[in-house]
């Protein structure tokens, strides 16, 4: 038998076998018949060559029928759309292995669904713990908040000792979800693509000593020091959205200070690595476990959930950062170890 044979093959296979039975009962009956008499010799070969170009062209017509009957099923099976009227027109090329062809085309749908549902369940999970996750976090101010104002409505308005203390708790619970709802409407513009970076050269150490300034006084409070890595003192321009890096590396060297130790530091240090500059925040603090590393991008993942809350801020600012390092086409890692410190490293096209 053919192994994988086109159609072509198949008629011609029909074609011979058909023939082949049919003159060699044909023989046989004039060898009865004439004893085997010289004449039948031209008489057989036309009749063959009959057969044979009969049995050919039909075999072929119902093939085509056929197999263009199953594929149809199949093509409306795998595919979205319609048939249209030129494909069903289409004849079939008998000479082509259709069936391999077919067969080829169903096993590349089949991964292609599997890789879909698979990426569905995985959305669904996402969006399940997401879900989760924001409904806890909204939930905790929300709840302060409540405790704050029925307080006050229940008489410790009147109270001199508490009601403005429980008004300013209010409006920093306030506060916090502001952060939350803005942090939310960042990260949604990055993931649909409409924060559009307005690109453009910069000196990079010059925007790192802005953030400085603007971190220097929350600094002061744990008396930690900002500053430079030995080999930064050379200034490198970059090709990026200024704005976007500036709430990176104010996100960065922020968290730097919240998990720092005091009288510890922070350090910026830049490397040239051809095409693009590797950035690094650097501190001394108390470092992140090595269970939490490949977590803290994710939203609201938080490694000290009481002292991140304590402090303020929506446990999305890694998660929005990652986001914004992509948006440029560039990568964003970290490297920490408990009690010695962590380091945050992304890299910027060279300008």
């Amino acid at each position: 038998m053919l192994k994988n044979p086109t159609p072509q093959e198949i008629a011609l296979f029909v074609s011979l076998y058909i023939t082949g039975a049919a003159l060699t009962a044909w023989l046989l009956l004039e060898a009865v018949n004439r004893w085997v008499a010289l004449p039948w010799v031209a008489e057989l070969v036309a009749m063959g060559a009959g057969l044979f170009t009969a049995a050919y062209f039909t075999t072929i017509y119902y093939l085509r029928k056929y197999i263009y009957r199953k594929i149809k099923l199949i093509y409306k099976t795998i595919h979205s759309h319609k048939v249209s009227p030129q494909e069903k027109s289409k004849s079939i090329d008998v000479r082509a292995n259709i069936i391999d062809e077919v067969e080829k085309q169903v096993a590349e749908w089949a991964e292609q669904q599997k890789e879909e549902i698979d990426k569905y369940k995985a959305w669904a999970e996402y969006r399940r713990h997401f879900v989760g996750d924001i409904s806890h976090e909204l939930k905790t101010p929300i709840f302060n908040i409540q405790g704050y104002l029925h307080t006050l409505l229940d008489g410790a308005i009147h109270d001199e000792e508490v009601n403005v203390k429980f008004i300013k708790k209010a409006a920093k619970n306030l506060d916090r979800l502001h952060t939350i709802v803005e942090d939310l409407e960042a990260i949604s513009r990055l993931e649909s693509g409409e924060l559009i970076l307005e690109m453009q050269a910069f000196d990079i150490k010059k925007l790192t000593e802005e953030v400085f300034e603007d971190l220097e006084f929350k600094a002061a409070q744990q008396n930690i020091t900002l500053e430079f890595k030995e080999g930064a003192a050379q200034n490198f321009r970059v090709m990026a959205d200024r704005d976007s890096v500036r709430q990176v590396l104010t996100n960065l060297i922020s968290n730097s200070i919240k998990y720092g130790k005091k009288d510890g530091r922070t350090r910026v240090g830049f490397y040239d690595m051809d095409k693009n500059i590797l950035i690094e925040v650097a501190d001394n603090g108390i470092g992140i476990p090595k269970q939490h590393i490949n977590h803290v991008f994710d939203r609201f993942y938080r490694v000290d959930k009481s002292r991140s809350r304590a402090q303020g801020g929506s446990g999305l600012g890694l998660s929005i950062v990652k986001h914004i390092i992509e948006a440029h086409k560039q990568t964003i890692n970290v490297r920490s170890t408990p009690e010695l410190g962590s380091t945050f490293g992304f890299t910027l096209k060279k300008a």
